[in-house]
Order: C-alpha cells, then sequence, then structure tokens
C-alpha cells in the first residue's frame, strides 16, 4: 500500500504537470505558437479546480494536519497558513475561471488580463505545494507515530488518487487534455480540421 506521503507527493506532481502545461499554452498563445483553444483551457482549470478542492485538501485538512497538531505545537503556525490558503483557494479559482470567461468574450484583447491571472494562480499553487513538502512531510516523518500514520495512510489510500486511482475520473481528465493539448505539452493534432472548441 502507497503511504499518504506517497500518495500526497504523487497528487503534487500530477498537478504541477497541469500548472506547467496551463502556463506553457497560454505563454504559446501569446507568443503566436498555438491556437487559443478555450476547450482545451477550460478542462485544464477544471482539473486544477477539482483535484486539489474536492481530492487533495480536504485529506489533508481531515486527517493529516489535526495529527501533526496533536503531536507538535510548532505545527501550529505553517498549518494555520495552509488551512488559510485552502480557504481562500475557491476565490482564486473563481477569479481564474471569470478571467477565461472574459477572454473567451473579448477574444485577443483579453489574453494579457487572463495570463496575468494564470501567472498569479499557479505561482499561488507552487509555493503552496512547496510549503507542504518542505516542511510539513519532514516534520510529519520526524514527529507522527506509527499509529498515526496506520490511521493516515489507511484514509489516504482509499481515496482516488487522480494520478493512478481505481476509478480514474480524474485521470480520465488528465489523459483527455494530454490527447488535445498542442505538442509538446500534450499529443494533440493541432492542425487546423482539429482544434475542436478553438477560436
Amino acid at each position: 500500500m502507497k503511504t499518504a506521503i506517497d500518495i500526497i507527493k504523487s497528487e503534487h506532481r500530477a498537478l504541477a504537470a497541469m500548472l506547467s502545461g496551463l502556463s506553457a499554452f497560454v505563454d504559446g498563445i501569446a507568443a503566436g505558437k498555438f491556437e487559443p483553444d478555450f476547450t482545451l483551457l477550460a478542462a485544464m482549470i477544471e482539473y486544477i479546480s477539482e483535484v486539489p478542492e474536492k481530492v487533495h485538501h480536504p485529506k489533508e485538512d481531515d486527517y493529516l494536519f489535526p495529527a501533526l497538531r496533536k503531536r507538535s505545537a510548532s505545527a501550529a503556525a505553517i498549518i494555520d497558513d495552509l488551512q488559510g490558503e485552502h480557504h481562500i483557494g475557491p476565490a482564486n479559482l473563481a477569479a481564474l475561471t471569470t478571467s477565461l470567461d472574459n477572454y473567451r468574450t473579448a477574444g485577443a484583447a483579453g489574453l494579457p488580463a487572463f495570463r496575468d491571472a494564470v501567472k498569479a494562480y499557479v505561482d499561488f499553487q507552487w509555493q503552496h505545494m512547496s510549503k507542504e513538502e518542505k516542511h510539513v512531510l519532514p516534520l510529519a516523518r520526524d514527529v507522527l507515530t506509527a499509529e498515526d500514520w496506520a490511521a493516515i495512510d489507511g484514509v489516504f489510500a482509499a481515496n482516488d488518487n487522480p494520478w493512478e486511482g481505481p476509478a480514474g475520473e480524474y485521470k480520465q481528465l488528465f489523459t483527455r487534455i494530454v490527447s488535445i493539448a498542442p505538442d509538446p505539452i500534450g499529443v494533440g493534432d493541432r492542425s487546423p480540421s482539429h482544434r475542436e472548441g478553438a477560436q
């Protein structure tokens, strides 16, 4: 059975790949390398919305963080910080979605604002994941007991992993995105006759 730390890192890798792909695609549109494809952009934003909010953060908030608070008084500050970021995540995503809608309506004139919104969201998520991997996971290794880990590992393993989970909901979305994203982001055919959703 994979450990909770293995699953957290796997989820981080999946999310990081999508964030990198979104940034690269938007930068490519701005550079004239890619045509804007709003179907692809919406799917990417769906992924970075669904995986953290429905799969990743609840397991941390409900299981990992409470165990850390119990075992280490020094964990309180970083956990408070991370949970505050979890709390504002939906508002940040709503702003990103609104920016995409504005871009779709305004056309090329809306790209700079959307690109800025993407950069702000991606930077926010990178910093958030970095805090978890540099501070929280090492602390968890040091202070949590074998009994703590048995409970936490079981809960994390019982949830679908968006990268490899048996239910495959997010894996299917990830695969669909990769199949329509242009090379080198994905493997999609970006010739004009295959740009479904492009405008």
